[in-house]
């Protein structure tokens, strides 16, 4: 009897030196690593990826990670380091409740910033911010003790931990806006110079929604809406149309806007904050193509569309809060010469064609680009990652937003002033 009660005596002891199955976190990520290797490694270079080191991060965290949360937030990071603006983690219906991993974004301290050269400015302030002395055009010094470049560079760091930018102007914009909030209720250290030379100083309570910018900082006045659109003109005269996205019917809403706007002898064509959407580029650009005629861009010929095209001289106007289709529609004005393009920096750089891909784990799918969108611009080299750089840099003046004056607007102004 002894030795056959041996036998599954053995065979316990040999199973229990099997090697255990590997964890869902480990085999997601490893399958997630080769994928997004063989799909989006074309984009390495440009965005300055060193995916060795990816791998030996993600692969070390999802040996440690233990449960659904944590696994979720591996795959997170993951894609974080992928640096793609639309990318994401997808987990299935029934984790729908897992936390963010990331910082709280939950309400604002009442303004925004810019950069100008090594200076950062207030851009827009608001509310408590505003009554604190904190107003447009002030040179912020210090953010909760620390030079304000510092703060706002290890601030960018923070975010980008979790969050996935494209471009540095895109995680640079971001944390200019959004990356100023935090958990309800908590404080913000500003000490700021104005233009005049006068200190100032608040500690600002995050209380406000306020945390998404609209593009312009002081459009033109009395600014009618279609949609998520504004359209009027300038003190001067001149058209002015804001595109805050880029819906199906875009170019609808082009030809009531310039229907609206009438005769003017240039347009402002103002793309800042644009998010993007989905739309027809030819139908598009041929509201800005003179009746009968065409416009020969690289590669590409537009006919004249819409009832009351415009065909006068145009300024293009971007920011890195212009993204996805708003890059493609902002970017064809350029690339095609019909307008002059200028900028506070190159749009984010994130427009692109994307795929959905399930893990093994069957918990979770990533989204994710895997070509550039518009492969024709920069050369050859598309969009994402790069973004569409304006024909010239424009910062905002420090003088003018303390005047109430948008930069940008005014350059545009003078670009059309000046004899063609």
């Amino acid at each position: 009897m002894g030795p056959v009660r041996a036998v599954p005596l053995l065979l316990l002891a040999l199973l229990s030196l099997a090697p255990s199955p590997p964890k869902p976190a480990v085999e997601d990520a490893a399958f997630a690593l080769d994928h997004l290797e063989r799909k989006a490694g074309h984009f390495f270079r440009t965005k300055g990826i060193d995916w060795r080191r990816v791998r030996a991060e993600i692969g070390k965290a999802a040996a440690k990670a233990e449960g659904n949360q944590a696994h979720y937030e591996v795959l997170v990071r993951l894609l974080a380091r992928l640096r793609d603006g639309h990318a994401s983690v997808r987990p299935a219906e029934s984790l729908k409740d897992l936390a963010w991993p990331g910082p709280k974004l939950e309400r604002g301290p009442g303004l925004f910033l810019c950069v100008n050269g090594p200076r950062i400015l207030v851009k827009s302030s608001w509310g408590g911010a505003e009554a604190s002395g904190i107003t447009p055009g002030t040179e912020v010094v210090e953010i909760d003790d620390l030079p304000a470049r510092k703060w706002l560079d290890r601030r960018i760091a923070e975010i980008s931990d979790t969050h996935s930018f494209s471009t540095d102007q895109q995680a640079e914009y971001f944390a200019c806006h959004w990356g100023l909030a935090g958990e309800a209720g908590s404080t913000l250290k500003v000490k700021g110079r104005t233009p005049d030379g006068k200190s100032k100083q608040a500690t600002l309570t995050r209380n406000t929604g306020g945390i998404v910018p609209n593009g312009p900082v002081f459009p033109p006045e009395g600014l009618q809406t279609l949609g998520r659109q504004s359209h009027g003109r300038t003190k001067s005269g001149l058209g002015y149309i804001h595109l805050r996205d880029t819906p199906g019917d875009l170019p609808g809403q082009v030809d009531a806007m310039l229907e609206s706007i009438g005769d003017v002898p240039g347009l402002l064509l103002d793309f800042r904050a644009n998010g993007g959407g989905g739309f027809d580029h030819e139908a598009f650009m041929g509201r800005f193509v003179a009746k009968g005629r065409t416009l020969d861009g690289d590669g590409v010929r537009y006919e004249s569309a819409g009832e009351r095209p415009f065909a006068g001289p145009v300024v293009v106007i971007v920011d890195a809060g212009v993204r996805s289709a708003g890059e493609t529609a902002s970017g064809i004005f350029k690339e095609d010469g019909r307008a002059r393009m200028i900028g506070e920096s190159a749009t984010a750089g994130m427009s692109s064609s994307k795929e959905t891909v399930e893990l093994p784990s069957k918990l979770f799918s990533l989204y994710f680009s895997v070509a550039s969108n518009k492969g024709r611009f920069n050369g050859g080299r598309g969009i994402e990652g790069i973004g569409v750089p304006p024909d010239e840099v424009v910062p905002y003046a420090p003088a003018d937003l303390a005047a109430g004056v948008d930069t940008l607007l005014r350059r545009a102004e003078e670009i059309l002033a000046k004899p063609r």
